[in-house]
């Protein structure tokens, strides 16, 4: 009789458990869709492998043996040439991140092959020293495999004799670490983690200690509200940028190229947006939980997988491109990577800062509604 007791008992708190589960939406979610989410996300949207990168080719000698020594980056899967006018329209390219490398093929380069060595100029982007190493293998054996191909084709010994060096110069990381690719993002992180995270149980808390309620019988607008709540983690923010900014130099001694002001300008304007991003998740799920996850599957794990930390955005699929370029992380990932290697590009910053100041102004307003003084 014990036994059948305690069968009924427990099969009694597991339909219990069990509704209260499929109750809780939140839980729910977090069990089941999430998982779905990383398998697609890391099976088929991340990837570390080079594809399709840019190397912008400067034919300053159009000779047919020119054209045929680079005729193998137009064959190559990994590479896709893009044929420049000028050095001064490929450095453009390259600093604006519209290209990754630059091959150069000097004016003198047939005489000097038919002399018995032509020399070329690979220029590559080193922001990320991964990418840049696939690109450097992937260049030197296209150009070697066609002049292999050239070679075999000539009944002359001499032409066939001929030989041509790769002379590569890295940009931005003349070191190739990847220290210096990695600890930019880290500031992109730590505002995420500091706005967002932080942020989004500050009205769900108070919606469940029923505090918020007490604010609305005052004299103080949503405004004031949403700007009085920002106002302390943006303090923290700052301590927190500056903790960043002095680790890269002085710990990591990455260069920054960039104007210090404009990146401290940068970093607060996207800590504004992390900020609100938490606001707007705090009042819309009123739960400290529901609210904790949310921002942890809206902000801090996008800005770490989608937003070019770790992987080269051109190597995931279309639709992947089109979702990370919706995440104002991506904007800013890009811009402080630019700032700290590359130094102050404008075009960039103009286009980056704009657009996060637009989705800051846009979740301050959401986060306004939320506070709007009424009760449910």
């Amino acid at each position: 009789m014990s036994r059948s007791a305690a069968r009924a008992r427990l099969v009694a708190l597991i339909r219990k458990e069990t509704r209260q589960m499929l109750r809780d939406r939140s839980n729910l979610f977090v069990g089941l869709a999430l998982p779905v989410v990383l398998i697609l996300l890391f099976g088929y949207g991340l990837s570390f492998d080079v594809t399709d990168a840019r190397v912008a080719v400067v034919m300053e000698d159009s000779s047919a043996a020119t054209v045929n020594a680079v005729a193998g980056l137009v064959g190559s899967d990994y590479l896709n040439p893009v044929w420049t006018r000028s050095m001064v329209e490929a450095e453009q390219m390259i600093r604006a991140g519209e290209a990754d490398a630059i091959l150069r093929v000097p004016a003198d380069f047939t005489r000097n092959l038919a002399a018995g060595g032509g020399q070329l100029q690979l220029i590559l982007n080193g922001v990320d020293s991964g990418t840049a190493q696939a690109i450097e293998g992937y260049a030197n054996s296209a150009i070697s495999n066609a002049l292999l191909h050239l070679s075999d084709r000539q009944a002359d010994t001499a032409a066939q004799s001929a030989s041509v060096s790769v002379v590569q110069r890295t940009w931005f990381n003349e070191a190739g670490d990847s220290t210096w690719f990695f600890v930019p993002g880290l500031i992109a992180l730590v505002m995420t983690l500091i706005g967002a995270f932080l942020t989004s149980l500050l009205i769900a808390r108070e919606w469940e200690r029923g505090t918020l309620e007490s604010l609305f019988v005052t004299p103080a607008r949503p405004t004031e509200m949403v700007l009085a709540k920002l106002a302390p983690y943006v303090v923290i923010g700052m301590i927190d940028l500056v903790m960043c900014l002095l680790a890269a130099k002085f710990l990591f001694g990455v260069p920054m190229r960039g104007s210090l002001w404009i990146i401290i300008l940068s970093s607060m304007l996207y800590l504004m947006v992390s900020l609100a991003l938490g606001l707007v998740i705090s009042g819309l799920t009123r739960n400290q939980f529901a609210a904790s996850q949310m921002a942890l599957l809206a902000s801090f794990m996008p800005a770490m997988m989608l937003s070019g930390f770790v992987f080269d955005l051109r190597n995931v699929p279309v639709a992947i491109q089109v979702v990370s370029n919706l995440l104002p992380a991506t904007h800013f990932m890009g811009l402080i990577k630019t700032l700290f290697m590359a130094g102050d590009y404008w075009p960039q910053i103009l286009r980056a800062n704009a657009t996060l100041a637009l989705y800051a102004t846009v979740l301050v307003l959401i986060a306004r509604r939320t506070l709007a003084k009424k009760l449910d």
